[in-house]
């Protein structure tokens, strides 16, 4: 386990047992603030006319129905000059964003940094990385 990881673990320990201190609270709730503001930064330049939002799991494969319900409704989408923001990775997110590269669409890609970290998959223009779930919930319902 990396000392990042480890330090991480340890302050979300803290952060559930209630053992912050009025300053690690001001802290935690400044790095939220910080990075809902550098997400919108960042979404304001890369996402610049319409977005869709599409969310799905990632355990559907290639071969299924609804990846391929999710790839059609992608492409469909870019055709009318949408973007296609998922989580970027794959799944019914793959299938979001290579529905969108398959018509020459945009495509966003929206990931939550976890121990197990998923990878960008191959269709994602610009992806971006969150610390915060609901940070990342809110910029996907900020673009949708």
């Amino acid at each position: 386990m990396t000392d990042d990881l480890q330090t991480r673990l340890y302050e979300e320990r803290k952060f559930l047992k209630a053992l912050r201190s009025y300053d690690d609270e001001l802290a935690g709730a400044g790095r939220v603030y910080l990075e809902t503001v550098r997400a919108a930064a960042i979404l304001k330049e890369v996402c610049t006319g319409p977005c869709v939002s599409i969310f799905g799991s990632a355990r559907f494969p290639e071969d299924h129905p609804h990846y391929q319900i999710a790839r059609e409704t992608a492409r469909l989408l870019a055709e009318a000059g949408y973007t296609i923001v998922t989580g970027g990775g794959p799944g019914i997110m793959e299938a979001g964003n290579r529905g969108a590269k398959d018509a020459g669409g945009r495509t966003i890609g929206l990931n939550i940094r976890l121990p197990m970290e998923q990878k960008p998959n191959a269709y994602v223009d610009d992806f971006i990385e969150f610390d915060h779930f609901f940070v990342r919930k809110v910029m996907f319902v900020k673009l949708s």
